[in-house]
Order: C-alpha cells, then structure tokens, then sequence
C-alpha cells in the first residue's frame, strides 16, 4: 500500500497559536503605570522606585513565576481541624506554590513599605509593586494587604502596636503556626462578617467578656462565630464583638500569652468562585482570648482604619488585574491571525482593544491618585478627607470595570480564552471578588453620601479635584458644570447614589487623563466616557480616535 503524504497537512503540525506571554518584564512596558510612578515621586526616590519595580517586574514575568499563581490556584488549601491523635489543632495546609508568593510579596516589603520608609511617597511606590504582584496572583494578596492595612488599627492602641508592628514589619515570611514571638515575621487577618448581618456590623452577636478591668488594652475572652474569615492561617486578627459598652474591636491572636492554642475553631473553608489559592473559612470563638483595640463601644471606628487601607489595595487590585486582562488580549491578537491579517491589525479588534486600554489605563490613573491622596493624607487634614470619599469612590467604579474588562479580553481569545488552560479563565473568575470583598457596591454608595452630609467639605475638596483639569478640554468642562448642577440636586439621592458615584468616578479619571496623559488617550476617553452614549459596548469608539497611539502604551513585548 502506497504511503500517505500528510505533509501539507499534518495533525501535529500546530499552527497560527500565539506563544504564552511569559517571560517579560511586567513593568517595562506598562507606559501607563510608569508613568504614574514619576508623577507622583520626586526626580529621585522615582528614578530609584522605577528601577528597583523594573527589577521586580522582571522577576514576576518569568515563566515559573506566572506558573506559581496557576498552581496555587489548581491546588487548593486544605483544612486540618484535628492531627493524627485527636487533637484540635485548626491549622490550614497550602500549595509550595502559595508559600513562594508570599515570600515574593513579603520580601519586596508589599505589607510594610508606607510604615517603614520615610519616603513622602512610599504608598505610590508600594502600589507600583502591588500592582505588579497583584498580576500574578491575587489569592495571597489578600493576608499581604490585611498586614499592611491592620497598621493604623493598631496604633489607636500604642501598647499592643508597640509589641505587634515590629513583628509585622518584618520582611521574613514565616509561615509557621507556633507563638508569635518565637517567628520570624507574621501576618494578620480580619473577621467582621457574621451570617445573620453582612455589612451591617452592628448586627454582630459575638460577645466580648472582660477577665478583669474593662477598657482599651485590657483582657477579654470572646464567644461567637464569624461567617468569614480570610486567610485564618494568619498569626492575629482584628475582630469586632459586642462588649458592655457596644460593638467594640479586639485583637485575637492564634496563641495566647501562655503560648497555648487560642480557642479559634475552623468550620470549614469556603468553597468560592475565584480567589480560590485564599483560604476564607468560618470560624467560632469559644472564651477566646483577646484584647481590646480602641475605645470601647467605637470598634467601626477604630477597625475602618484598617478597612480604608484594604479598599485602596482593592482598587489597586482591580486595576491590575484589568491591566493584566489587557496584557493577555494585546498579546493573543498580535500573534494570532484570522482572515488573512494579525487580529490586532484589523480595524474592529483594533476598536475593542484600544477601549481595553483606555480602561485599564484610566483604572491605573486612579489608583495611584489614591496612592498619592494616602501619602499625603499622613500631613494634611484636606488630603485626609479626599482619600476617604476618594477611596470609595475609585473602589466603586474600578472594581465594577474589572470584571467587564476580563469578559472581552476572555472574548477577544474566542475558544481559547474558555477553557482552564488559559489564564483569563482565572481571571475572569477571580475578577468580581474585589467589587464585594470590603463593601460592595451599594455600601461605598451609601459612604459616599454619608461622607458628604457628615462633612460637606470632602465632596468640595473632590470636585476641587475635578477642577483641576478646567481649561484641557472644552467637552470636559461642559460635563462637569453640568455635573456640579446635578450634585446641587438633594432629592432622592439615595435612589440615585449609584449614579452619582460613577459620574465623579469617571470624572476622577478623566480629569487625570485630561491633565496628565496624552492627547490620543484623553481625548478618546472623554468623547466615549463623557460625551458618549451610556451602556455602551467596548469597541464603540470613534473614527477619530489615535488606536495604534492607544494600544502601544500597553502592549507587551516579549524576549
């Protein structure tokens, strides 16, 4: 029998398949974010910042490194309630995985920079590698936030600060459940949720019993459930409980003074969509010991410090991963052809993509603005106040775009962007977590209107922020005149409170784009954003617009 000739077309012949984009530097070619970094840094503390965030971009784009945050997400956490003898030990197993992106986390000072650096611009400098570490893996991000977010709790209280900061600072990652001062370095967690309230707090029926005197700093032993839990493998936590004096907040440390087990049972871990390398869990109090962080009866008062800090990492988290979206989309349609031409020549893929990029870079903007509004907010009493209504604002609407965006990148790889093999499929499933963790949607909304009738001064200095890009462009000023006619507006606010945020979201965002990006990119962004129809589709842009000038600012390059 006569052989076959499958030359011309042969099976294993694999064809018109993009490379995975792996092995690039995740900063270098992120013109957005680097030039966010300079704007916020002085000529030399950005020249130094920008070249040790280079090197760290290099070391997360390697293959190996992107891999880790496959594998710990493939390979998830498991719970141990009891060892071999019977003994209740509540101690969660992880993935080698997620230990080596801890370290990458910890190493790089994610969790201490701000605390730790005189720097007046150490918050921007740590949401440039944030952003970075955030695009690899977003799991292990939450224990590193949570560390870096409990500083300003603590110090409410100096005392437990002074014992408890110094081992939080700590660049060692020690992953080791044993007494805290027998560690290298530790992490911390948060429990405020209860199942039968939510984000109502003050529906909280865990109880806090003194052991002697009652106040800040004092002893007490706790009884209750918490529905979750992120990450109980942390060394402390920060709990809200009600005490005589009302809902109060309390550091609840794995181990007690005596170096015994902390009576801190886990129920079980969550089964999630995403996010699924974290170990959220349930867990019971049962005369647990504690000690109370603030003054009694003020304990939202005292853990939404922390809470505030761990929204800016939310929004900074959502813009990372949108960036990271964007990254992957730019990458398949550069390699991939259809229809005789690369998919990112073609003028309907090259719409979609540029409207990509004006997000992502949009999403970027504004979480280095908070950045910046943090660093300043440790002097001035005015930038204080921006961050505060800033920081919900920015967490509203950057975390509502993450998961839109992650869809088109996903549809922008067709076939091959459904299935598990390929990163946007965990990307797409991890993208809602950072609109519900901390507050959803409807909760920065109500903050929002809160903040403004509490303090009226902090919706003024936020349009004074919009203000500051009067004169850039015409059809920018329109808007916003016509936004300050509709704010003066007080009836059913409530009703309209989502409306409104993303109006000053998007106003946010285009006034720093208008002020601080190129022309193809403002201009773009404020025709479609501003003057465009609402509820539109990405790819919808105009004409007019500069696409290839849009897309090169974040196309990544390879080799």
């Amino acid at each position: 029998m006569k052989a076959r000739d499958f030359a011309a077309n042969d099976p294993f012949d694999v064809q018109n398949q993009p490379p995975p984009l792996e092995d690039y530097n995740l900063w270098e070619f992120d013109r957005p974010a680097r030039d966010a970094l300079a704007l916020y840094c002085d000529d030399n503390s950005g020249a130094q910042a920008d070249t040790e965030t280079l090197s760290y971009g290099a070391r997360l784009g390697r293959a190996e490194v992107l891999r880790l945050g496959e594998l710990a997400n493939r390979y998830e956490p498991e719970l141990r309630t009891y060892d071999r003898f019977g003994h209740r030990i509540d101690e969660v197993e992880f993935h080698e995985s997620w230990h080596r992106l801890m370290s990458l986390s910890i190493e790089a000072g994610i969790h201490s920079t701000p605390w730790t650096s005189a720097d007046s611009g150490a918050h921007v400098r740590r949401a440039a590698m944030s952003h970075l570490k955030h695009q690899v893996e977003q799991g292990t991000s939450c224990p590193v936030t949570m560390t870096f977010a409990v500083v300003p709790s603590l110090r409410i209280q100096p005392e437990i600060a002074s014992v408890w900061e110094p081992r939080a600072m700590s660049r060692q990652y020690d992953p080791r459940l044993i007494p805290a001062h027998q560690k290298t370095g530790v992490l911390f967690g948060m429990a405020m949720t209860e199942r039968q309230g939510g984000s109502d707090v003050r529906a909280n029926t865990t109880r806090a019993r003194a052991i002697g005197t009652r106040g800040p700093g004092n002893e007490y032993l706790l009884r209750g459930h918490k529905w979750f839990c992120s990450a109980p493998m942390c060394d402390a936590f920060l709990v809200l409980a009600q005490s005589e004096g009302g809902l109060s907040c309390f550091l609840v440390p794995r181990f007690t003074p005596d170096d015994e087990r902390n009576p801190f049972q886990i129920q079980r871990l969550k089964s999630k969509l995403g996010n699924r390398s974290n170990a959220s869990s349930e867990i019971v109090f049962d005369d647990t010991w504690a000690q109370m962080v603030g003054e009694e009866g003020r304990g939202v008062a005292t853990i939404i410090e922390m809470v505030r800090h761990t929204r800016l990492d939310c929004t900074l988290g959502a813009a990372s991963l949108i960036r990271r979206c964007v990254a992957e989309a730019c990458h398949h349609t550069a390699y991939r052809y259809a229809f005789g031409r690369r998919l990112i020549e073609q003028p309907l893929m090259k719409n979609v993509l540029a409207d990509l990029c004006l997000e992502s870079e949009a999403a970027t903007a504004a979480g280095f603005r908070l950045a910046a509004a943090f660093d300043a907010a440790q002097h001035s009493e005015d930038a204080a106040r921006f961050a505060r209504i800033a920081t919900a604002i920015a967490k509203y609407q950057v975390t509502k775009k993450e998961t839109d965006v992650a869809r088109e990148a996903m549809e922008c790889h067709g076939g091959n962007g459904y299935v598990e093999e390929a990163p946007i499929a965990r990307l797409f499933r991890e993208s809602p977590l950072n609109s519900i963790w901390e507050g959803s949607g409807n909760v920065q909304c109500l903050d929002v209107l809160r903040a403004a009738q509490r303090d009226p001064e902090t919706l003024s200095l936020f349009v004074a922020e919009l203000d500051e890009a009067r004169g850039g462009d015409a059809r920018y000023d329109g808007w916003l005149d016509a936004l300050k006619d509709r704010l003066s507006d007080p009836s059913d606010l409530e009703l309209r409170a989502r409306r409104v945020v993303e109006e000053l979201a998007t106003g946010l965002q285009a006034s720093l784009l208008v002020r601080h990006a190129p022309a193809a990119v403002s201009d773009a962004f404020v025709a479609s954003r501003l003057v465009g129809e609402r509820g539109r589709a990405y790819g919808t842009l105009g004409r007019d617009v500069d696409f290839d000038a849009i897309i090169e600012r974040s196309l990544p390059q390879v080799g």
